[in-house]
């Protein structure tokens, strides 16, 4: 086992080690609270600001999409693709000319040659898997021209893993590309869940006591398994228990500004507690991030 000097993050470090390079983000809007953090902490370091914009020319950031954000003076870009199941989101005709949503299990999301060939790519998936549609299983999931009248999620994410890992090891050069996962970032809502009332609003402390801890979710051991059949070596992120710790890290009732009529009635029913602050936990991630591509340099000048 090598060990490795621990290093803060230097943005300016990381800015040279990225230097002409591509480091993309691809996952749900986790892996952009993440995306959003790095871009922040290296445009931070850099003395003229008008040299870091977005390449579209929009310099706000977007709700959805994929989008790059340029550094100029380094010939580098951190970007982000909006892909929160790794797999690709479809539709099916049903009668009367209406189409249905599915899920297709056996087919890698349609942006991912746009990334392929990236110098650093961070994958994740997980938030979405715990909605209604994919964690009831039922007439959602697809593979070929069958849609499962139901399918237990674990199987469904299981299968969703492995076309993504074949086809990271079909289309990645781990000799050009560095590839990281990022693992599950905890929630912390009490008394409901995202879209019936939960909240977090009155949380001001982290947890201290692990005993409140909640167990490592099935879903990165199932992750964790698959991982290990890859012949493409990919970086782990487990992020799972330091984000555990860290109720009081979510917007909470402050992320959104611009509140519907029915939201502004009784805006504590509306609450983030998934997504974090910033500056906040997922500048930790990027510490990790930075730590990996350290590590990465550190073996191809020895190799």
């Amino acid at each position: 086992m090598m060990l490795v000097p621990c290093f803060r993050l230097n943005p300016t470090d990381m800015l040279e080690r990225l230097r002409g390079k591509r480091l993309v983000f691809v996952g749900d809007s986790l892996n952009r609270n993440m995306w959003e953090s790095l871009v922040c902490i290296l445009r931070n370091s850099v003395k003229d600001k008008r040299r870091v914009f977005e390449v579209s020319g929009n310099h706000k950031f977007r709700a959805e999409g994929s989008y790059s954000f340029l550094f100029q003076d380094y010939n580098c870009t951190v970007e982000f693709f909006r892909s929160p199941f790794l797999v690709q989101e479809w539709e099916i005709p049903v009668t009367h000319g209406k189409k249905k949503e599915t899920l297709r299990l056996d087919k890698i999301d349609q942006s991912s040659s746009r990334y392929k060939n990236a110098d650093v790519i961070v994958f994740n998936t997980g938030h979405w898997w715990t909605h209604e549609k994919t964690s009831l299983g039922k007439d959602y999931y697809q593979e070929g021209n069958q849609v499962y009248s139901e399918l237990n999620v674990h199987d469904a994410f299981r299968r969703a893993l492995n076309t993504w890992a074949k086809w990271v090891d079909s289309n990645i050069n781990p000799k050009k590309t560095t590839v990281l996962f990022r693992g599950y970032s905890s929630s912390h809502f009490s008394g409901g869940q995202w879209n019936s009332g939960g909240s977090c609003d009155k949380e001001t402390e982290p947890i201290t006591n692990e005993k409140f801890l909640m167990p490592y979710p099935q879903k990165m051991s199932i992750l964790e398994e698959v991982l290990h059949g890859m012949k493409t070596p990919v970086a782990y992120l487990n992020i799972t228990r330091m984000t555990d710790y860290r109720k009081e890290g979510h917007p909470s009732v402050y992320r959104k500004q611009k509140l519907s009529e029915e939201e502004r009635k009784s805006p504590e029913l509306y609450q983030d507690c998934s997504h974090w602050c910033l500056p906040g936990v997922p500048d930790s991630w990027n510490e990790l991030l930075y730590a990996q591509i350290l590590v990465k340099q550190h073996q191809m000048l020895h190799q």
